[in-house]
């Protein structure tokens, strides 16, 4: 059985232009017999049959985007989710939230659900299943159709299209470095497994910072955490069993957690314990005490995002395939959790 292919490979193959192979397709007189002749074969040749989600984009815009987050419970999401929402107000877009709560069967369905025509374009994060599978068929068809995505956040090398990031290892290495220059040399890192790409990078940069200052990595002071609703004890391991004098985490919620922990076994914070986490959201402020962190602009990154989808929604050059990379800048905000 010959394979299926789109649009775009076509265009690719031939050496033309999508619009060509379209009205290639449809015998449209402004192509020439001969054009036409050769699209048409090839496309026989390789079984390619009109695809509804190409035909109702092309043919209807519904001026919504959708945004679709692996989870809730941390506040940088929801700060995401105003910045795309403040940027596609301005260009009369409307915005639908999907939550994919880590899975990628959840990421699978919610993809596939509404390209249909019911959205014009998606902005994602990946779900933790998903990195862990690396399994991106469901974006690599969604754009095959002529949808755009944007990424931000955890994203894939695997995937070809506009993204938005921060620079996670060297905010990482920038917040272990500000624990050193306090004469820390005992500094635990709180962090995800390796396969979700913001953890591992925010790990390489904790690693790099300890090895630029000639400290000897301690694998003991290096905690991994899998179950996102189970991890209390292990932080409490981690503190009881090792003599810390700082932690870096890489999100507020571990962040706080090992300030509640800490308080429950009587390690004061920051006399005897600093900690830094990342995000700067609503619990690092109002935690007792506040929570030094890396912020990592989310309003800012969901607006970027926004720009860049309805950029390309709206762009005319539907041969544009030149993919661009933003990064978005952070910050170390010091509050009360570190000496």
């Amino acid at each position: 059985m010959k394979r299926k292919v789109t649009l775009k490979q076509i265009a690719k193959e031939l050496d033309v232009s999508i619009s060509t192979v379209s009205k290639s397709l449809k015998n449209s007189l402004e192509i020439s017999e001969d054009t036409r002749q050769k699209v048409q074969a090839f496309a026989k040749l390789y079984n390619y049959k009109p695809n509804n989600i190409a035909l109702s984009l092309k043919n209807r815009k519904t001026k919504t985007i959708c945004i679709i987050i692996p989870e809730i419970i941390h506040h940088f999401f929801a700060t995401v989710i105003s910045g795309v929402e403040n940027v596609a107000n301005e260009y009369g877009y409307n915005v639908l939230v999907c939550l994919s709560d880590e899975s990628f069967d959840k990421e699978v369905i919610n993809m596939e659900t509404l390209a249909n025509g019911s959205i014009d374009g998606f902005i994602m994060s990946l779900s933790k299943e998903t990195q862990q599978k690396k399994d991106f068929h469901h974006i690599v068809e969604v754009i095959n159709q002529g949808m755009p995505v944007v990424m931000f956040d955890r994203v894939t090398n695997d995937i070809l299209c506009d993204k938005v990031i921060i620079d996670d290892g060297l905010a990482a290495f920038n917040a272990t470095q500000f624990l050193i220059n306090k004469g820390f040399k005992k500094i635990a890192l709180i962090t995800t497994i390796d396969y979700v790409s913001v953890g591992k990078l925010r790990t390489d940069g904790y690693i790099k910072a300890l090895k630029n200052n000639d400290i000897k990595i301690d694998e003991n002071l290096i905690l991994k955490i899998e179950d996102t609703d189970n991890f209390e004890s292990a932080i409490e391991n981690l503190l009881l069993n090792n003599e810390i004098e700082a932690i870096f985490a890489v999100n507020e919620i571990f962040a706080v957690t090992a300030i509640k922990l800490a308080r429950k076994n009587n390690i004061a914070v920051p006399e005897e314990l600093s900690i830094i986490g990342f995000t700067d959201g609503i619990i690092s402020k109002y935690s007792t005490p506040s929570i030094s962190t890396v912020s990592q602009n989310g309003i800012k990154m969901g607006g970027k995002a926004a720009k860049m989808l309805i950029e390309r929604l709206e762009l005319e050059d539907e041969e544009d395939e030149q993919y661009s990379t933003e990064v978005i800048e952070t910050e170390l905000v010091e509050r009360e959790s570190t000496k």
